[in-house]
């Protein structure tokens, strides 16, 4: 193999290697930008998203801080019960119909 063909796959492969990792890092900050505002929404701290940082359990302990805390956002309900929306008035009466004959022709 030609030594300038080494140097060609070696930069080809530094770039990809480079695009790649430029790619990675944007979807780290877009993941830890959408959990940050879920943080938020759920009433705690928005930094709390950077536990996604953490390899392998990072993911897990934000998931069960979310699922087992209290979300200060959402009103907690007055009545436990449903209730049902007001009934609507009952339709008008069809009108009789007018002109119509008896039924037998003439």
């Amino acid at each position: 193999m030609d030594p300038d063909q080494i140097n060609h796959f070696g930069g080809m492969a530094a770039g990809f290697i480079a695009f790649i990792g430029i790619i990675i890092l944007v979807f780290v900050v877009f993941y830890i930008f959408l959990f940050w505002r879920i943080c938020t929404k759920a009433g705690l701290a928005g930094a709390l998203s950077l536990l996604i940082l953490i390899p392998g359990i990072g993911h897990l302990i934000l998931l069960c801080i979310l699922a087992f805390s209290d979300w200060k956002v959402v009103p907690i309900p007055q009545n436990p019960y449903y209730a049902p929306p007001p009934n609507y008035p009952p339709p008008p009466p069809v009108p009789p119909m007018v002109g119509s004959s008896g039924g037998t022709g003439g």
